[in-house]
């Protein structure tokens, strides 16, 4: 019986390890013949090297742009710019008086490497934005929590005291201080994506402005896409995600982002087939795509402002007599129609119209004459006296020739010479943080879509009001706002904040941008969204063979 018992196990063994070997086979020639399939990879231009992938930090459009693909907030961007879609959480609940918002963690939400997303994630990733020693711009955005700009500014100790709570894993609870009807489109922005606390710590970059966890060999995310090579200056290569949990409706396979910061390198790119979407279109090409091309070349409003800061701590712009001359003495006309060129407006308010539905009432205009008065009244009569000042703008074709343009303008208008210098993107943003400069190249797209995401910037103090001003009237409207009843009522309110702007100008309002983009026959589904945010998950391509 021994034998025959071992005989059956051995002939068992032999057969079990064939049927091994065959499956083996099999799972191996299907994974092989995987490998091998056409992979659909988006190529991307990007515009510039990213100064920071830490959503806190980030402030300018290329690293947004790779926020929108790397993480995912409690809400994200949609199709529509007036709606958001669910993100990390599934659902939510608000209360009748719109100050208490639930939100319904999904239970399949995890990092890229595996750990769960949980309500504590995002509790004590707001916790940490509102920590000034990391000194995120955006921490105004959150002041609508109950609490929050009290803790920032330390009138609070214990953050349990704020609005921000997390009952359980799965739940977060945000309690407002006054009604934000714009809030859920708020929360569709980095600064309120979660981080992966457990990485923060263990590099220890919990309270300070560090960005060791953020290193491509430390990055840990919760996008539909994860990083997964950086070559300094060449291209950061994303590709989708294993651990997300909507992943199969993720289209692309990889999105190579590529730092390209001159339009003519962009498009000689395009020709050639090494980029698919172009970050814009050289001024002097718009006009042959559209003849030759036009199913190549997009071109679509885009809800932002393109303007020049003035330093108002600096001789002598902290005059509002040169400030309002230097306004006056720039034909926008004349921009739009023969520099920009893909169907720009001239800037004569600060928000762009129609920002879902408010239109600006308080008007600025050309005029010579009056910036002459004003400009003499100051103590520089057709320019006599008048400092030497510094126009900084980043690399980029199209901000050169604006840039000479209203240079010469207020040299023949105004009888001044402002010498204009051209910084690499982080060298720029450096600067800019410092308010290191004379007057700064500035554009300001809408982080959602609502005037307020406008007015809001130049409260004073703000994390992303590099001017030097302030005013207290100012400020106060800003804060009665949300006690408005109505929508229409708010808009009332900023329409007196924006005549407050644009009476001191702490800003010079140029255009209001398009976006011109070129789009490869290999893209299936992509569109330009106002907010530059076109879900990343949704956009499809041919696979690449």
């Amino acid at each position: 019986m021994l034998f025959r018992r071992s005989v059956w196990f051995c002939r068992a063994v032999i057969l079990l390890g064939l049927i091994g070997l065959t499956l083996g086979g099999c799972k191996n020639k299907q994974e092989s013949q995987a490998s091998r399939a056409p992979k659909k990879i988006l190529r991307y231009g990007n515009a510039a090297e990213p100064q920071f992938i830490d959503p806190q930090l980030m402030t300018g459009g290329p690293e947004h742009t790779l926020a929108f693909a790397l993480f995912e907030g409690l809400v994200m961007p949609s199709q529509n710019p007036k709606e958001i879609s669910p993100g990390v959480a599934e659902k939510w609940d608000i209360s009748p008086d719109g100050l208490v918002y639930t939100f319904h963690l999904r239970h399949d939400a995890k990092w890229s490497d595996g750990t769960p997303v949980t309500a504590q994630d995002f509790l004590r990733s707001y916790q940490r934005i509102l920590t000034p020693a990391v000194a995120a711009d955006y921490v105004y955005l959150f002041y609508v929590v109950r609490g929050a700009e009290d803790y920032f500014s330390g009138r609070i100790k214990d953050f349990s005291e704020t609005g921000f709570k997390a009952p359980d894993e799965h739940t977060l609870v945000l309690t407002l201080s006054r009604p934000a009807p714009f809030l859920l489109n708020v929360l569709a922005r980095p600064p309120w994506y979660p981080l992966p606390i457990h990485v923060l710590e263990k590099f220890h970059d919990l309270d300070r402005r560090d960005t060791t966890w953020t290193r491509p060999e430390n990055l840990v995310t919760n996008g539909a896409f994860v990083m997964r090579q950086w070559i300094q200056h060449q291209k950061i290569v994303a590709e989708k995600s294993p651990n997300y949990w909507d992943r199969e409706n993720v289209k692309l396979d990889e999105i190579d982002f590529l730092p390209i910061e001159q339009s003519d390198t962009e498009e000689h790119m395009f020709r050639t087939g090494q980029l698919d979407i172009t970050y814009e279109v050289p001024a002097d090409k718009v006009a042959t795509y559209q003849r030759e091309l036009p199913k190549n070349i997009e071109i679509a409003p885009w809800c932002g402002v393109y303007f020049y800061r003035l330093n108002t701590a600096r001789k002598p712009l902290n005059d509002v007599r040169v400030r309002r001359a230097l306004s006056l003495a720039i034909n926008r006309d004349r921009i739009v129609k023969n520099i920009t060129l893909a169907g720009e407006s001239p800037a004569l308010s600060y928000v762009p119209p129609d920002t879902n539905g408010y239109v600006p009432d308080y008007k600025i205009h050309e005029d010579i004459a009056e910036a002459k008065r004003l400009l003499a009244e100051a103590g520089f009569p057709d320019g006599k006296g008048f400092p030497h000042l510094q126009l900084l703008y980043n690399t980029s074709k199209r901000h050169g020739p604006i840039a000479e343009a209203i240079q010469e303008m207020w040299r023949r208008n105004l009888g001044i010479d402002i010498t204009l210098t051209n910084e690499e993107w982080k060298v720029y943003l450096d600067d800019q943080k410092q308010i290191n400069f004379d007057m700064e190249r500035a554009g300001w797209i809408a982080d959602y879509f609502d005037p307020n995401c406008f007015v809001e910037v130049f409260r004073t103090g703000s994390g992303n009001n590099f001017t030097n001003w302030g005013s207290p009237e100012y400020d106060r409207l800003l804060a009665s706002s949300l006690d408005a009843k109505t929508t229409a009522e708010r808009y009332v309110v900023y329409q007196k904040m924006e005549k407050i702007l644009l009476t001191e100008m702490p800003i010079i309002p140029i255009f209001f941008y398009t976006e011109a983009r070129l789009v490869s026959n290999r893209v299936l589904t992509f569109k330009i969204a106002p907010m530059d945010d076109f879900p990343w998950k949704d956009v499809d391509v041919v696979p690449t063979p």
